[in-house]
């Protein structure tokens, strides 16, 4: 009987896109490092690489262990040392690499080794801070197709992404039809909802408004940890349930930590304190703020090109596509994947549906590879 296990220590990559990257916008960075971590081997005809998008505030390294990205430095916390996806990707694992190459990369305008906000703007000699270009979500899609030809690779396999990768999955497969064969969003849409554009306008404001911030232009100093954490808690309490939030804080000790005037004493408060604070020492504000960003403004249509989602999903109907829900998903409402198979199946596009039981909310595709673990295997394989 085979038993799966982890792909084991691994080292991110560093690519520097050959020539300048002009993004949707007319921006021009004339330097782009993407950092990738690359598992399993590329066979000889390369068409078995499987393009993984990390979610909101996640890196390139989705499995094993790897102990530091020197390019990172302090901000590569114990946190990140196990991959994101571990539970899901290596021999024998749902995405199966004695079978597949799989490819993560962080995105442009993060802050994990490829080209963001804290990097250095070679016009300058100083991070770029807050001149650092307003991205769209597929510029962040553009730049990993270049990073493809530049590797060498033309077909993909599949893309797989949950929530914000979810919807880089949408670009990818609309934008480059022909270079992909399974799309498998999972916690995602086509759009953005009325509910998570408020959850994001918060998040942002929490940022920008912190006299830390500074406009962006913080560097080197610690930057604006308050509106950081207060974002983090924010969006936290869309990517777990109320039961898992419960649950979790159960085991936390009460801090009381006084916090202007206001002592945290409940084991909820306590929880979502901590879990910011840690946030803080590993991401960087105005990556988050970008980020954020990008999914505020997502328009498919108006990014890909095309009169609608129906007809640019017309592209796809050489495609097959498997859409996962979480029932218990507070973030991306069922409803919204209900709207994806619809408008798949109007289009014509082969597609199917799962949806996980779970008590995690959001965070499941994260948390819980069992649920995932046959479905995914069976969408790669291609026993539909």
């Amino acid at each position: 009987m085979h038993t799966s296990r982890s792909v084991g220590p691994t080292q991110t990559h560093i690519h520097r896109l050959s020539g300048e990257f002009v993004t949707q916008s007319g921006a021009v960075l004339p330097e782009v490092d993407l950092a990738y971590e690359l598992y399993g081997e590329i066979n000889d005809r390369r068409d078995n690489v499987i393009l993984v998008f990390h979610a909101l505030t996640g890196s390139q390294h989705a499995a094993g262990q790897c102990d530091a990205v020197p390019v990172v430095g302090e901000r590569w916390t114990d946190d990140l040392r196990t991959g994101w996806w571990d539970g899901y990707v290596g021999p024998e694992r749902g995405i199966d690499t004695d079978r597949y190459a799989v490819l993560c990369v962080n995105y442009l305008g993060g802050c994990y080794g490829s080209t963001g906000p804290a990097s250095i703007d070679p016009s300058t000699g100083s991070p770029y801070g807050g001149s650092f270009p307003t991205l769209t979500l597929t510029d962040i899609v553009d730049s990993q197709a270049r990073l493809l030809d530049e590797l060498g690779i033309h077909t993909l396999h599949a893309v797989i992404g949950g929530s914000v990768g979810g919807l880089m999955c949408a670009v990818f497969a609309t934008k480059y039809p022909d270079r992909v064969k399974v799309v498998i969003p999972i916690a995602a849409g086509f759009g953005v909802t009325s509910l998570q554009v408020l959850h994001n306008f918060e998040q942002m404001f929490a940022i920008v408004t912190d006299p830390a911030f500074k406009g962006g232009d913080y560097y080197p100093g610690p930057g604006p940890e308050l509106g950081l954490s207060l974002a983090r808690m924010i969006g936290h309490k869309t990517f777990v349930s109320l039961d898992a939030l419960q649950e979790r804080a159960r085991s936390e000790i009460a801090s009381h930590v006084n916090i202007g005037g206001y002592e945290v004493g409940h084991p909820i408060e306590s929880y979502m304190l901590h879990q910011a604070q840690k946030f803080t020492r590993r991401f960087d504000a105005n990556t988050y703020l970008r980020i954020m960003m990008v999914w505020q403004q997502f328009d498919l249509v108006g990014e890909v090109g095309g009169g609608s989602i129906p007809q640019l999903l017309e592209r796809c109907r050489d495609q097959r596509w498997q859409i996962f829900t979480i029932d218990s998903d507070v973030c991306f409402y069922p409803d919204e994947q209900t709207d994806m198979v619809e408008t798949l199946k109007r289009s014509r596009v082969p597609v199917r549906r799962f949806t996980v039981h779970s008590d995690k909310g959001h965070d499941s595709f994260l948390t819980e590879p069992e649920l995932y673990t046959a479905l995914l295997r069976d969408a790669l394989t291609g026993h539909w």
